[in-house]
């Protein structure tokens, strides 16, 4: 029972979301017209960040469905009257692995998109984001549990 319980947290740890490296704010942040004029980006500079956010778009795409598909069949695998561990575990490090591909990538934009910003742009930028990140834990703090 004790095996269960460790094995189902480990699980559970691998199966939370997989988080963009800066916590950018999601689809192309670029274009919505509060974050431009915020950051002052020209028009030169959205035109860039389409250019790096459509070279990354498929390739992320394919990475988050692989992580989708194995976060299945590591469910798949808990759910399993008998646990093998052996499989569970050959699951979790292939799961783990994807999750390691997919932020790769997902850094790999980012630093590409962070080019393409200068100093100032990127500080307003992270204000942004870390508002927003502290909208989040405020409101999940507000849901009700049961």
């Amino acid at each position: 029972m004790m095996n269960r319980i460790v094995v189902a947290t480990i699980v559970a740890l691998l199966l939370s979301e997989t988080v963009l490296a800066a916590d950018l704010p999601p689809g192309k942040w670029w274009r919505r017209p509060e974050v431009a004029q915020r950051l002052d980006l020209s028009q030169e500079q959205q035109t860039r960040l389409d250019g790096i956010f459509r070279e990354a778009a498929n390739d992320l795409i394919d990475r988050r469905a692989e992580v989708e598909k194995l976060s299945i069949a590591m469910r798949g695998e808990l759910d399993q009257q008998q646990l093998n561990r052996q499989n569970v575990l050959r699951t979790a490090a292939r799961l783990s692995e994807a999750r390691g591909r997919l932020f790769e990538r997902e850094l790999s934009m980012l630093v590409d998109m962070r080019a393409v910003l200068n100093d100032p742009q990127w500080d307003r930028l992270r204000t942004v984001i870390d508002r927003q990140r502290a909208q989040r834990q405020q409101h999940g703090k507000q849901r009700p549990r049961g």
